[in-house]
């Protein structure tokens, strides 16, 4: 499913026009990723939860040439999937 799916799917199942479903999922990647960029993080009660993990800096190695390189350090976002979804993937 791509975005324009579930534009397509929200939309349907709410009873609004596409535009405003488009709108209110706009909104929300918005709102999650001003939140993250800010350090907090989003718990979305029986989704999971959006937050923003540290990964050090280290020594990597490029595929094509083997040669060493430094990678530096960085925040990255993180998904951790809550009980009711990891239930309704799982059966």
């Amino acid at each position: 499913m791509n975005k324009a799916d579930l534009i397509d799917k929200m939309a349907s199942d709410a009873g609004v026009t596409k535009t405003a479903a488009a709108t209110a999922l706009d909104s929300l990647l918005d709102a999650v990723g001003s939140t993250l960029s800010g350090g907090g993080k989003v718990t979305l009660v029986g989704f999971g939860t959006f937050s923003v993990s540290h990964r050090s800096s280290r020594m990597g190695r490029n595929p094509q040439t083997g040669a060493s390189i430094w990678i530096d350090a960085k925040d990255v976002p993180k998904f951790t999937a809550g009980k009711a979804l990891k239930d309704r993937v799982n059966g």
